[in-house]
């Protein structure tokens, strides 16, 4: 008879549903948050004014709604079995018949691919922004939109607006969508170039001399800092590609990176929403940041921004980035900064959240529940790819040594967005950074497959969204003479996995709520 499982933490094993979405934005005033989610309907609500506790919660936890019941059934089972493991031999016995059926039908890379293919269809502008949009939908609307989202927001709000609509859009190169009244443009990310500059101008041409009559809806996803790209005066765009390409290979996170970017911008920082004046904003933004953090998301074009050109130069000598006297002379000018809040200009300007990487993550663990796999979400995370995989590495092996804090089969999921600190001349952006430093941290350990992916399709500036690894991508590596290790230290994930054909490529996504990671850990079959 095998070893009884561990006890210790399996009391809360239930994922628990944080899904929070705003009510529709209809006009100035409109102050409430209700608590939304398809699996986890609930009435309460909560002013937005105060802090909203479920946030600070753990992710795992009973539900406490009666309406929630058919989420928690997979947690009670849980309980239910081990305790009668406890008590019969012979339950614990076809338990362990159970988890070996299990290993025998379940294909763990399939598997994995499901709940990338979860994660992304979760925040998929198709599924999210219809939903959130006034329930007048006969006005008249200018459009404009920024990010790797921004044409699938566009088709998606073509398809419910009946009134009229026009406007424009710039999305990153082949990420273009099936658009009839709002204009697509597509331009260069993560380096902006002169077809992002070109659009730039042309938004806020398009914003200017509006009326207070007048309805601005401005589609917001990941990447529209380096898509919509304006440089401040005396600011060329060669300076600005020049510091972006030195700020993305210096392990900056992406607060850093977006401080500096606004305070070298002409349209972000809020300074977008100041051209829209008087006219009223309407900003439906996908999030691609930890923390959701609106000042963040592309670099806040419609929104105050707490930081300040001090603290832009302060990043800059921080990673040792030499930049140019023209540069350095606009950063100690007072008009570099940014609008701040309470500015009267962003009086009129209204911003509400449609996707989050808590979203996605919440509906991969619904689809591993389904699978009768067990989900951990660590949340999301940031700092170097290869100490965040340590981290994921150790808690993999502590759940195969010791059953904790979770027993598999089991999931461990995380996002947010990690950095590469580039030494070496390999390939590879930081998803494969991530899964080649856990290739070469757990070695083979029996029972682990791992995902790494960006959920917008394209890891870094590569062709792939990501990459898998099995028990066996070290010893195959091996057996082709590429070690883990000296890989990791030229930071060629990509040439690593495409070697063990192991490369995800999905192709553009056409949403971003960025990085994507899945531990899956399986019984041993010992």
């Amino acid at each position: 008879m095998g070893q009884r499982p561990h006890l210790q933490g399996q009391t809360d094993r239930v994922v628990g549903h944080r899904n929070a979405r705003a009510a529709p934005l209809k006009g100035p005033g409109q102050r409430c948050v209700r608590s939304e989610s398809s699996r986890l309907p609930t009435t309460s609500m909560t002013c937005a004014s105060q802090p909203d506790r479920r946030h600070q919660t753990a992710p795992f936890r009973f539900a406490r709604h009666k309406e929630s019941r058919p989420d928690c059934r997979a947690g009670r089972f849980q309980l239910q079995t081990l305790a009668l493991a406890l008590a019969s031999p012979k339950v614990w016995n076809r338990l362990q018949t159970s988890y070996k059926e299990l290993q025998m039908t379940l294909d763990p890379q399939a598997l994995l691919r499901q709940l990338f293919d979860s994660a992304i269809e979760a925040a998929h502008p198709r599924h999210v922004l219809a939903d959130h949009l006034p329930e007048d939908r006969s006005g008249r609307a200018i459009v404009i939109g920024a990010g790797k989202a921004a044409a699938a927001m566009a088709e998606a709000i073509e398809k419910v607006w009946e009134g009229e609509l026009s406007g424009l859009v710039v999305t990153r190169y082949e990420h273009h969508a099936d658009c009839r009244r709002i204009e697509v443009v597509e331009a260069a990310h993560p380096v902006p170039d002169d077809a992002g500059e070109r659009v730039a101008r042309r938004v806020l041409e398009l914003v200017s001399n509006l009326e207070e009559s007048d309805r601005v809806i401005f589609l917001l996803s990941g990447g529209g800092s380096s898509l919509l790209a304006l440089p401040a005066e005396g600011i060329s765009l060669a300076d600005k590609q020049a510091i972006n390409k030195a700020l993305l290979r210096s392990g900056a996170h992406i607060g850093e990176m977006n401080c500096v970017r606004k305070h070298l911008s002409a349209i972000k920082g809020g300074r977008l929403a100041r051209a829209c004046w008087p006219a009223s904003v309407y900003t439906y933004a996908i999030s691609d940041v930890p923390g959701d953090e609106a000042t963040v998301i592309a670099s806040g074009p419609t929104v105050a921004d707490p930081t300040t050109s001090a603290e832009a130069l302060a990043i800059l000598e921080r990673y040792h980035i030499e930049v140019p006297a023209n540069v350095r002379a606009w950063l100690e000018d007072p008009r570099s900064e940014t609008l701040k809040p309470g500015d009267p200009m962003l009086s009129r300007s209204h911003f509400q959240l449609i996707a989050t990487p808590q979203q996605s993550l919440d509906a991969a663990a619904q689809a591993a529940l389904d699978a009768g796999i067990t989900p951990l979400i660590l949340g999301d995370l940031e700092g170097e790819a290869r100490e965040v995989a340590k981290v994921h590495a150790g808690i993999a092996r502590q759940v195969v040594l010791h059953g904790q804090p979770i027993a598999a089969p089991c999931v461990i999921l995380s996002g947010g967005e990690t950095t590469v600190t580039v030494r070496g001349n390999g390939r590879g952006g930081r998803n494969a950074e991530f899964l080649l430093a856990l290739t070469e941290a757990l070695q083979g350990l029996p029972g682990v497959y791992a995902l790494a992916g960006d959920t917008d399709g394209i890891d870094g500036s590569e062709d792939n969204a990501g990459a898998l690894m099995t028990p066996d991508s070290f010893a195959r590596a091996e057996a082709l003479g590429l070690r883990a290790a000296d890989s990791l230290a030229d930071n060629d994930g990509y040439g690593y996995f495409a070697a063990l054909d192991s490369l995800i490529v999905t192709g553009p996504t056409r949403t971003n709520v960025n990085d994507f990671r899945a531990i899956l850990i399986l019984p041993s079959s010992d």
